[in-house]
């Protein structure tokens, strides 16, 4: 393998179908697409301050590296690519890529990013930016920390451990999803979803868990979490108290409290929902925008 150490790079295109090569403590300045079409490439301790620097690529490791603001669209249609120990500042970084894996990575800008990816795995990730993970599927996240709404929107076969998620409309149109001993807070979760499974997880939704098919959810916590339910089939088992269920479908609610259970009998039948409760403080035929 060549290796390149200490250089700067500028043009377009500057190492345009490059093989079997590493690179070394060098900066890439203005010049679009630096790497396109290359594969077999390491990269360690690297800067790139221009757009597009891996497009079609293959077999691609990077470490100790920095994305700045303008190399933005950073990674498009590679595979094979493994990204360790970055800082990405970027947005619309990593889209239709296969087999990606992040780990020890900090996205401050990540507006935009892992779109319609696919054999994805993220540890020790924090991200900031909206509509993340727009369409990805084939996803292991562990240690991951985001600040961004509209996420994972339309995903597919994923698994998400450990992390904690600030993000309003979470989890939509999205299929084959289980997040696992983690906190969310962010309104509208998942709806329109199928199979949404939730295990040991914190949540603060406004409307949230609504217009689901098939939700799981096991030893959760719900805090300020009102009109939970709506048009969902359910087996969900919450240790604390919920704010307010309205209009489930069908399953089973078990609960330490509700605090207001709303049950329109002309939209749903009450008796296909079983509710396990001690305590339900108010049972109303209506919410309050309807009284």
């Amino acid at each position: 393998m060549e290796i390149i150490n200490q250089k700067s790079f500028s043009g377009e295109r500057a190492l345009y179908g490059a093989k079997n090569l590493r690179v070394e403590d060098s900066v890439f300045e203005n010049g679009e697409s630096p790497f396109k079409e290359a594969s077999n490439i390491e990269l360690d301790n690297c800067l790139f301050r221009w757009k597009y620097p891996f497009w079609y690529c293959n077999d691609v490791k990077v470490t100790n590296c920095t994305w700045f603001d303008m190399a933005r669209a950073g990674v498009w249609y590679t595979k094979n690519m493994s990204v360790n120990n970055a800082q990405i500042q970027a947005p619309k970084n990593f889209r239709r890529c296969e087999k990606l894996s992040l780990e020890n990575v900090t996205m401050t800008n990540a507006a935009e990013t892992l779109w319609s990816c696919k054999g994805v795995k993220l540890k020790n990730v924090s991200a900031k930016g909206d509509y993340f993970a727009m369409n990805s599927s084939d996803m292991e996240i562990d240690n991951f920390y985001l600040d961004g709404n509209y996420s994972f929107d339309g995903c597919k076969n994923l698994t998400v451990r450990n992390s904690r998620l600030t993000t309003k409309d979470a989890f939509w149109n999205s299929e084959n999803v289980t997040v696992i001993d983690s906190t969310i807070m962010g309104e509208y979760l998942g709806w329109n979803s199928k199979n949404l499974t939730l295990i040991n997880c914190t949540i603060e939704s406004l409307q949230g868990m609504c217009y689901i098919e098939n939700l799981v959810m096991k030893n959760c916590k719900l805090i300020n979490t009102t009109l939970a339910f709506e048009n969902c089939t359910m087996d969900a088992q919450i240790v604390n108290k919920i704010d307010s269920v309205f209009n489930p479908i069908s399953g089973t609610i078990e609960a330490a409290e509700i605090d207001e259970l709303i049950v329109e009998k002309d939209l749903v039948d009450e008796t296909k929902t079983k509710i396990v409760c001690a305590k339900i403080n108010k049972r109303s035929d209506k919410p309050e925008w309807k009284a």
